[in-house]
């Protein structure tokens, strides 16, 4: 086996506090590097409920459990509870990560604003969020982040061009097959996309259509039969971090036995030569146990 980046998507205030600090640990002992991408303003979980006319949610709710992984509390932000201000009551945690060798970057400023609401909003809605999560990041980390991880994989025509303009160097917004330039009219903006390529653990528990499989086994399956091709994959403090830790354990270390290179996404993307990357398109698509449409890597310029 080749390389899997470990990208961890932290998007609540509970997430930070205990879910990426119990998977700090976890890496840590088994010495497998990680990038830590964090939400940063309000956390609003609550809001989510909205989503309950979206095709496939209510599955997805039934099958992962999703109070049992984010808690009532959670549930309540935004709602019937004020959503705490995550940056600023977990700065010391998300520093303390950084501090024993982490990536750290940026994975939005209030998730689920963004995730419901980017994929149809206008140049400065999109520049605002984004300003409010880079600028908050660089007062946690006195410095700016190289990395952004767009929350649920949504995006829209004017985030590749204002990543470059904030100053990300590579970014990991898509879902897709392997990195990648994103096509844009004649020409690319500059920040390489490095795509999710393997399911999430919560896209794998209880779908029918795999029969019960567990889902270590699933992606070990699939990382064999893909033999020496990169992977990225994508997991949450939430869950992974949570009542999944003893699961994403065994998948760490079954993949480790095997021979893959656990790291984090700087290290792929210092080992990638961005003169024979790709130009695709980014186009909204789907994804097996997720529901929605994401950001999905199309077809290479030219193909």
């Amino acid at each position: 086996m080749a390389l899997i980046a470990l990208k961890v998507d932290v998007d609540t205030f509970r997430g930070t506090r205990e879910g990426a600090v119990r998977l700090a640990d976890l890496l840590e002992r088994i010495d497998a590097r990680a990038t830590f991408l964090f939400s940063l303003g309000p956390d609003h979980t609550g809001r989510a409920i909205k989503r309950v006319f979206r095709r496939g949610f209510l599955g997805k709710v039934k099958r992962t459990s999703v109070l049992e992984h984010y808690g009532l509390k959670t549930l309540l932000y935004g709602v019937l509870l004020p959503g705490p201000r995550i940056g600023r009551r977990c700065g010391s945690v998300m520093r303390e990560i950084a501090r024993r060798g982490f990536e750290v970057g940026v994975h939005t400023w209030d998730h689920i604003r963004w995730q419901d609401g980017v994929a149809r909003a206008s140049e400065p809605w999109t520049r605002r969020e984004l300003a409010l999560a880079a600028n908050e990041f660089a007062e946690i980390f006195g410095r700016s982040a190289a990395v952004h991880g767009a929350a649920g994989w949504q995006m829209n025509r004017f985030v590749p061009a204002l990543e470059g303009e904030f100053g990300f160097r590579y970014a990991s917004d898509t879902r897709g097959r392997a990195p990648f330039l994103p096509a844009h009219g004649a020409g690319a903006d500059p920040v390489p996309q490095l795509p999710t390529t393997l399911p999430t653990f919560d896209e794998l528990i209880g779908r029918e259509d795999l029969g019960g499989e567990d889902p270590v086994d699933h992606l070990l399956a699939l990382t064999a039969a893909e033999g020496q091709r990169d992977q990225v994959f994508t997991l949450h403090a939430e869950l992974e971090g949570g009542a999944y830790l003893a699961s994403f354990e065994r998948l760490l270390r079954e993949w480790r036995a095997r021979g893959a290179r656990l790291t984090d996404l700087a290290t792929y993307m210092a080992e990638l030569d961005l003169t024979a990357l790709p130009r695709c398109s980014i186009e909204a698509g789907t994804v097996a146990g997720r529901s929605g449409t994401l950001a999905v890597q199309g077809s290479a310029a030219g193909a």
